[in-house]
């Protein structure tokens, strides 16, 4: 079955002009408005507020380590780290000063990655990376088409990449300097290799990728039991994956020896003074109960991903499960900051791509598809509402709702996992009645 999306150049420019609109509304409402709220904020609540670059708790830790030979892990680079990141030391006397105390809470191999740029200065720092994220951002549109065997025009696939970069995830993760973009553009890379053919490639990115391991590690599992499931003609993956990250781990203990035991405490401290939580845990407030329904999700993906453990990675229905694992990961990881939605990407062009597989369904699944496509749109809804309210009527009105692109944070991971579980039930399940092939156009 295939998608009835618009061929003609004129329906496609269209559309690309209606996303470039999106995209521009979110930068507005990030730059005059959240930004404007969050300085008023501070100011009013003696929050202090130095570069804020996630990036430079990692860089000042690879520079420290790899240049002065210090423990990046230690209380006084964490001290240094504050002062850069915050513009000065936390105070616990301070009640409303962050809790994060921005520690180095990453295995000490993310240095490798960052050594490049340790003589650099940090503003320079910043610059190149800013512009990285945003390349590494688009390609991972174009790897997730190419994973998922959709050709798309070529307006169409530039209006997915200028949504992309117009998406709350993708905004606040740029604007941040977050290292889950860069991990999202590794996975992405990796499954395009691996649906290329280069499996060694894709086994190498994939190790890459585990700089964030809470990210990485579900499609790690994924592909590891796929590569087993036909060993013979897989197994590059597998010597990929296992040879790099042999490597980084040799490496690392070259560098830092026992650094896997001060990684393990930093992660424990950084879980205790940021109490995160996984979507599912946030949806529901009774003890226990998102971790209940998280190990249903969990089992529920076990069981259509071992029916496709199978399927060759030139197939449309490796993309989908694919999908589907890191709409998982989304769902059940213990955090639930906004920019980990990047790795939902795949799962919403899947969707876009099968929506008639829904419109087919019952009314109930209707109604589900149509409730996600509301959340993800919602976003640029809100965007452009509190843009135009911030231009044309009253700046002070549009501050005082700088909360509203957020208001689907929660549930849009829950309806595009449930959504794409459909989706790959559709395929997997033995008396499917619908096969979903892949567009043509």
């Amino acid at each position: 079955m295939t998608v009835d999306l618009p061929t003609s150049r004129s329906q496609l420019a269209v559309i690309f002009l209606a996303a470039a609109l999106a995209a521009a509304s979110m930068w507005f409402y990030v730059d005059r408005i959240l930004v404007s709220y969050q300085l008023a904020d501070a100011a009013a609540h003696e929050r202090p507020r130095g570069n804020l670059s996630d990036l430079y708790p990692r860089w000042l830790g690879a520079r420290e380590l790899l240049l002065h030979h210090r423990n990046p892990y230690g209380d006084d680079i964490t001290l240094e780290i504050q002062k850069g990141y915050y513009g000065r030391a936390l105070d616990p006397a301070r009640p409303n000063d962050p809790k994060d105390q921005q520690g180095f809470a990453y295995p000490v191999y993310v240095v490798f990655l960052l050594s490049p740029l340790i003589g650099l200065p940090f503003h320079g720092v910043q610059i190149f990376f800013h512009w990285l994220l945003i390349g590494l951002t688009a390609a991972s549109v174009w790897s997730w088409l190419r994973a998922l065997r959709w050709r798309l025009p070529l307006l169409g696939t530039a209006s997915c990449i200028v949504l992309m970069l117009g998406s709350v995830p993708a905004v606040q993760g740029i604007k941040l300097q977050q290292l889950s973009l860069l991990v999202a553009a590794l996975l992405a890379g990796s499954v395009a290799c691996a649906a290329g053919g280069f499996l060694f490639c894709g086994g190498a990115l994939l190790a890459l990728a585990t700089i964030k391991p809470q990210l990485a590690w579900p499609l790690v599992a994924w592909l590891l039991v796929w590569a087993a499931s036909d060993w013979r003609r897989r197994r590059r993956l597998a010597y990929g994956f296992g040879l790099v990250t042999a490597l980084l781990l040799a490496g690392a203990e070259g560098v830092l020896p026992g650094w896997w035991r001060m990684f393990a405490h930093a992660v424990g401290q950084y879980h205790r003074y940021t109490q995160n939580q996984s979507v599912l845990d946030q949806l529901v407030p009774w003890a226990f109960a998102g971790k209940i329904l998280a190990a249903v999700a969990v089992l529920a993906c076990a069981f259509l991903l071992w029916k496709l453990r199978r399927e060759p990675a030139d197939a449309a229905e490796f993309g989908r499960a694919t999908a589907l694992v890191l709409a998982l990961t989304v769902l059940v990881v213990p955090m639930y900051a906004p920019y980990n939605q990047v790795l939902l990407l795949p799962a919403i062009l899947a969707l876009v791509r099968d929506r008639t597989f829904f419109t087919a369904r019952s009314r109930g699944v209707r109604f589900l598809s149509l409730a996600g496509a509301f959340a993800l749109m919602w976003q640029w809804i809100a965007s452009l509402s509190l843009s135009a309210a911030y231009l044309f009527a009253s700046p002070a009105w549009a501050l005082s709702g700088w909360k509203w692109p957020f208001f689907a944070t929660f549930t849009l991971p829950v309806l595009v996992f449930a959504l794409i579980l459909l989706d790959v039930h559709g395929y997997a399940a033995p008396t499917a009645s619908v096969r979903i092939a892949p567009a043509a156009n």
